[in-house]
C-alpha cells in the first residue's frame, strides 16, 4: 500500500520546483511557499492521497471523497482501478490552485 501512495505523492512533488516537504500532523505533506496542498495517509486497507483545498477543486470523475469544509481525499487501493489521468488532473488542479491563492493574498 505505502508504494501505491509514494508513488501518486511523487508525481504531485513532481509538479514545480517551488514545492517543499513538511510533516503535518505525523503526514507527509507538500507546500508551495509554506502553503499546504497534497498529503499522504497510510492505512492497512488503503491509502488517502488528500486534498488541502479539495472542496474547490474541479472533479468532474467524482474521484473526491469527505465532506468537510474544505479537505478532500482520493482513497488509493491495491488491485482496485483508479482513472489515472482524472487523478493527475487534480494533482494538477491542487497545485494551481495553491498559487493562484498565493498570489491572491499577495496582491492583498
Amino acid at each position: 500500500m505505502g508504494q501505491l501512495a509514494l508513488d501518486w505523492y511523487r508525481q504531485a512533488y513532481a509538479c514545480g520546483g517551488d514545492i517543499t516537504e513538511v510533516m503535518h500532523d505525523g503526514q507527509p505533506t507538500l507546500c508551495v511557499e509554506g502553503a499546504a496542498f497534497v498529503y499522504v495517509d497510510v492505512f492497512s486497507a488503503h491509502a488517502n492521497l488528500g486534498f488541502f483545498q479539495g472542496a474547490e477543486l474541479p472533479d468532474p470523475s467524482n474521484l473526491l471523497e469527505g465532506k468537510g469544509r474544505f479537505m478532500r481525499h482520493v482513497k488509493l487501493r491495491v488491485g482496485a482501478e483508479v482513472d489515472e489521468a482524472a487523478l493527475r488532473e487534480l494533482i494538477l488542479a491542487a497545485y494551481d490552485d495553491v498559487k493562484t491563492r498565493l498570489k491572491l493574498d499577495a496582491d492583498v
